[in-house]
């Protein structure tokens, strides 16, 4: 254990009284490291000390016993001069906590790589400008405009971990593009493309390791390639997991996918699923979502409820009981749907033997969501019908749909990221 005097000014005009804490080791040198400070007494703490340390959180405590909690990013103390101040207020205790479990963790937000541009050949991706100025982005057949990504926080790593501070977010977890997935293009191109974007994702978080990690993008239509571009992301590059579309043209209950499947066991890490708006060849797959942006809302809701369904209905879960896999969106419509799916379970022969067996509730609660979803309504529905330590925290960070706080839970939900992604 290593001692610090902290100074604690009650007054700016007076002399200053200092406490002392102990800090362990791990504690002063990791630089994910978390200063908790429970307080009473209006004061200012000096943050020359706590330069170690990430984030600052204050819980403010009144006489009464109601408490609060003020955070204080790294960035934010470091903006400092070594000689300022940082109101707070405190008690003769301050107590250094090395806790990483309570860190914020975010699993949902994307990220895209200019470099990646024109790399797909004709399909792709192409950002620019149309003749009357207005900004696109082009995927094969599938154009989105007005849509710029220059200059927002999908291209921009400054601009992104200035958010992660304003939100409180202490780790993100980036993932690919799903504009991007290219699970319709030939296998040798989407192959190339995955294993540069895999390699531009490692470079990306290796500039912030204590902020950031990152998921790998799979070429799904060719399974080994998939297998052997998982391995190499895990082992030699880094990432976490890998995130594919649910535009897989067999589906996931196919028995052809049960390599990957395996493999995703056999490396210990999560498999992510987020809905697809265009394989990469053609438009959208359903014209009729081309206006209002409704492959947005309703076609993704439908992609990610039909991807759940086919994996418990279909035996995904019989067949690999040790694979997690969590869908983003909070698994599109299914928590309205359970129980009308757990009806039709019932006369479904075809189902799968857990389904038969448990009902679709039961096995739906074996499934990860993110919480991505919109209003409380949808929110209490998720938190029925998930198991509540299969909820993790996702934000679309730079989204239309971002939120302006975290979720309530975060806490919790964070924690429940942590033993999706392995973290100690």
């Amino acid at each position: 254990p290593r001692k610090f005097e902290i100074p604690v000014y009650k007054d700016a005009s007076r002399g200053s009284s200092r406490l002392t804490t102990t800090l362990s080791a791990s504690a002063c040198a990791a630089s994910t490291n978390v200063i908790r400070i429970r307080a009473l007494q209006t004061t200012r703490f000096s943050a020359a000390l706590i330069s170690t340390a990430r984030q600052m959180v204050v819980t403010q405590v009144t006489p009464s016993g109601d408490a609060s909690q003020s955070r204080f990013t790294k960035s934010q103390i470091n903006a400092r001069s070594p000689l300022s101040t940082v109101n707070v207020r405190t008690q003769p205790s301050v107590v250094a906590v090395p806790n990483m479990a309570e860190d914020i963790i975010d699993v949902h937000a994307h990220v895209v790589f200019e470099a990646l541009h024109g790399t797909a050949g004709k399909y792709g991706p192409e950002a620019g400008l149309s003749e009357d100025g207005a900004p696109f982005f082009r995927i094969g057949g599938y154009t989105m405009a007005p849509m710029t990504y220059k200059g927002t926080v999908f291209t921009d790593l400054s601009l992104r971990l200035s958010q992660l501070d304003r939100l409180n977010i202490d780790l993100q977890v980036l993932s690919p593009n799903p504009l991007t997935f290219m699970h319709g293009v030939e296998a040798t191109i989407a192959t190339n493309f995955c294993r540069r974007h895999n390699e531009l994702m490692a470079e990306t978080v290796s500039q912030a390791p204590d902020r950031l990690l990152g998921l790998a993008a799979l070429p799904a239509q060719d399974i080994n390639a998939a297998c052997e571009e998982l391995k190499r992301s895990v082992t030699e590059l880094g990432l976490k997991g890998a995130m594919i579309g649910t535009d897989l043209q067999l589906g996931f209950a196919s028995h052809s996918l049960a390599p990957l499947y395996q493999t995703f066991v056999d490396l210990n890490v999560p498999l992510f699923i987020h809905a697809s708006s265009t394989d990469g060849v053609g438009n959208l797959k359903d014209m009729r979502l081309a206006a209002h942006n409704l492959s947005l809302s309703l076609g993704y809701a439908q992609e990610e409820t039909l991807a759940v369904a086919q994996i418990l209905l279909g035996g995904v879960l019989d067949r690999h009981p040790n694979i997690d896999i969590c869908v983003s969106h909070g698994g599109g419509t299914v928590a309205f749907l359970a129980e009308k799916l757990d009806q039709l379970a019932i006369i479904d022969k075809a189902a799968s033997e857990g389904v038969r067996k448990n009902g679709f509730a039961h096995e739906l609660k074996k499934l990860w969501f993110d919480t991505h979803v919109k209003g409380d309504i949808a929110a209490r529905a998720l938190r029925q019908c998930a198991h509540p330590n299969k909820l993790v925290m996702g934000t679309n960070l730079g989204g239309f749909d971002t939120p302006e706080t975290v979720v309530s839970d975060a806490a919790h939900l964070s924690k429940n990221a942590r033993k999706l992604l392995r973290l100690p």
